[in-house]
């Protein structure tokens, strides 16, 4: 049900610089019947104004015939889905068409549609839910080709991902109220199996003897740092088409002193990209003791040509969907300009709730 594209090749000779093609605009194939084989789009945007952050996301298992979808606008006023100013999700709906072209996509079950208007750059992005009094109406403009990040390395193990930055304009209705929209936000894909269950018969991973790289400092900070924790930090904010940052924080790899390096994205100034070195570009997490959410970040950034950017930021708004970590809307200090993006921050519910019990300890 799915096409075949030009990126689907042998993945050893794919690199960070190989470019992606407009076929990756479209669906790709299952190398096998996998009912896990995943396919994602993601467009986020922002209005710095009302501290208000929004998603459309949908994940695709093609092999299975299905798609989850949600929509979510978020803002000050409350960070669980039954706060939201807007939540809906979908999953497991049944997709009819059984080829479908994500280049110019209507997702089933009332989801958000997707068109492409120039391939690998510029898309329009809408959803309508009139019963609610809530709709969403976005250009997509590319603000650069789609960066490729280097396969192999934590978190794409297996994953093909993509992210672009954009300038999204358009329209939100809330509650029946038009707010217009004009940002700088990031869009990604990926394709890859994803969630499969583990085999019974498989014989569990060895856990690593000491799950702490670089015992030290305050005990929610070592909890943090656990590896095998599936912990993943994504964190972007841009000032304009000129000046911003994106990537992934490696939180197990990080020191006593709570500085944990970033290994996969971009340093954005004077309107160049250029690669992050993840040898030398550091993030600083100051998390708020009640809820144990990010609150404050610093960060120290290196590209690989020796560029650098200090960089401080501060949640201003959140979403907790799964009880564990939260997505937050960011305020960013980027070189004497304010931008705004988001930090993602992803844990296992159980890992959450013990790094949030160490950071209320009273004794």
């Amino acid at each position: 049900m799915v096409r075949a594209d030009a990126a689907c090749g042998d993945a050893s000779v794919v690199t960070a610089e190989t470019p992606f093609l407009p076929d990756d605009d479209a669906f790709h194939r299952s190398p096998d019947d996998n009912p896990f084989w995943a396919e994602t789009t993601w467009w986020s945007f922002n209005v710095p104004e009302r501290k208000l952050g929004g998603w459309l996301h949908a994940q695709f298992n093609t092999n299975r015939g299905t798609v989850t979808w949600r929509v979510y606008v978020w803002d000050p006023r409350g960070a669980d889905p039954e706060q939201l100013r807007y939540f809906r999700m979908e999953t497991d709906v049944p997709m009819r068409d059984l080829a479908p072209d994500l280049r110019d996509i209507a997702i089933p079950g009332g989801g958000f549609s997707v068109r492409m208007l120039r391939p690998l750059h510029d898309y329009r992005i809408e959803y309508s839910d009139p019963a609610a009094g809530f709709a969403v109406h976005l250009d997509f403009e590319g603000v650069h080709p789609p960066r490729r990040f280097t396969p192999g390395e934590p978190p794409f193990m297996e994953h093909t991902h993509l992210d672009q930055l954009g300038h999204v304009t358009g329209e939100l209705v809330l509650s029946g109220e038009r707010i217009p929209i004009d940002c700088y936000s990031v869009r990604d894909r990926s394709w890859a199996p994803r969630g499969a269950p583990k085999r019974t018969g498989d014989k569990p991973a060895a856990a690593p003897t000491n799950r702490v790289r670089h015992p030290g400092g305050p005990r929610w900070r070592e909890i943090e740092r656990e590896r095998g924790r599936g912990r993943i930090q994504y964190i972007f904010g841009h000032a304009g088409a000129d000046v911003g940052f994106l990537g992934f924080v490696r939180v197990a790899d990080g020191d006593a002193g709570g500085w944990s390096p970033l290994n996969h994205g971009w340093l954005l100034a004077d309107g160049h990209f250029e690669r992050l070195d993840k040898s030398a570009s550091v993030m600083k997490n100051y998390r708020d003791p009640r809820t144990g959410w990010s609150d404050h970040m610093e960060l120290r950034l290196t590209d690989l040509t020796g560029r650098t950017l200090d960089v401080e930021g501060h949640s201003v708004s959140h979403i907790c969907e799964r009880g564990g970590g939260s997505t937050a809307l960011m305020r960013w200090e980027l070189g004497g300009r304010i931008g705004w993006g988001e930090d993602q921050d992803i844990w296992h519910p159980k890992h959450f709730a013990r790094m949030l019990e160490a950071l209320q300890a009273v004794r």
